[in-house]
């Protein structure tokens, strides 16, 4: 027999100090949701189908290794990452092709949200492979559902700009979503973030949600110019972070277009139209381009 067969023949995990049996599942891809840091937050769906595949691709072999050997799964790993996505997904189709089943997990909670599995996905599907998601845990909705912020619409943007300028300009795009943003954020930058979400959104209710189910988790509460004078006192906070900001209040576009209007008639009053575009752009975070169009409305107007 071989090992492949050995090892299909014992697959199987163990739960609760009691070893069950993985029967087979399908040929196909099988996206699999992880925990996002508890252990015990994985279905038993998700074990038997971690058990039973003939390979589970990992976007860190090290990572899903812990998981796995604390439920006595001996399936083999596959590395699946961002620096090597084009030269494996090339060969891990094939094997969908042939007819392996095959699991796709990330680092922690949901594949595909901010990682590189969409793309393997799409292949999959477009070489008549199916498909199957096998549902758990999802840092974005376990924050989404202690942040006390509306949760009936949201917006998940991901990962922001690490650089302040191109990061205001992104959340002035962001500023007319009638829906709770929800971002992951860098303990090292999450201040300045903070300053920049002040800066480009106004002063809203927001929540930062660190280490969720760990042993440590918090969740702060409060306006962000609260929440980003806080931090800016305290040293950097440890551990993963999803950050969520309110929605903008109704009439909140009106006011923002009105201040944007005072500020270019302002800055008209002594640049030229292209000049008071860039000092207001940088000093709100609007979009250039938006900010100079309705610079040359209003100077447009004038000249009437």
């Amino acid at each position: 027999m071989s090992d492949e067969s050995a090892r299909a023949a014992n697959a199987g995990y163990t739960a609760f100090g009691l070893r069950a049996e993985a029967e087979p599942i399908s040929p196909g891809l099988h996206v699999v949701a992880t925990p996002i840091g508890n252990l015990r937050d994985i279905s038993f769906r998700a074990l038997a189908t971690l058990a039973a595949a003939d390979a589970v691709i990992a976007e860190d072999t090290r990572v899903t290794s812990v998981l796995l050997a604390h439920y006595g799964i001996s399936s083999p790993l596959v590395a699946y990452h961002e620096h090597n996505a084009k030269v494996m997904r090339p060969h891990l189709i094939a094997r969908l092709e042939a007819g392996a089943a095959l699991a796709l997990v990330s680092d922690a909670g949901t594949p595909l949200v901010s990682d590189p599995g969409f793309k393997l996905v799409q292949e999959a599907l477009e070489a008549g492979v199916k498909v199957t998601s096998v549902p758990g845990p999802s840092a974005v909705l376990a924050a989404l559902v202690v942040a006390g912020l509306p949760t009936d619409r949201f917006f998940f943007e991901g990962f922001l700009p690490h650089k302040s300028g191109p990061r205001r300009a992104r959340l002035a795009e962001l500023a007319r979503i009638p829906g709770t943003l929800v971002f992951f954020e860098s303990p090292r930058r999450i201040a300045e973030t903070l300053q920049d979400c002040l800066a480009a959104l106004g002063d809203r209710e927001a929540a930062i949600a660190r280490e969720l189910t760990k042993v440590f988790e918090t969740v702060r509460r409060g306006s962000t110019a609260e929440l980003a004078a806080a931090l800016a006192q305290e040293e950097p906070p440890r551990g993963e972070i999803v950050l969520l900001i309110a929605p903008p209040e109704a009439g909140a576009e009106a006011i923002q277009e009105a201040e944007l209007d005072a500020a270019l008639g302002e800055a008209l009053a002594t640049h030229s139209v292209k000049d008071a575009a860039s000092v207001v752009s940088a000093a709100t975070g609007q979009p250039r381009r938006q900010v100079y169009a309705r610079a040359l409305q209003i100077s447009a107007g004038r000249e009437k």
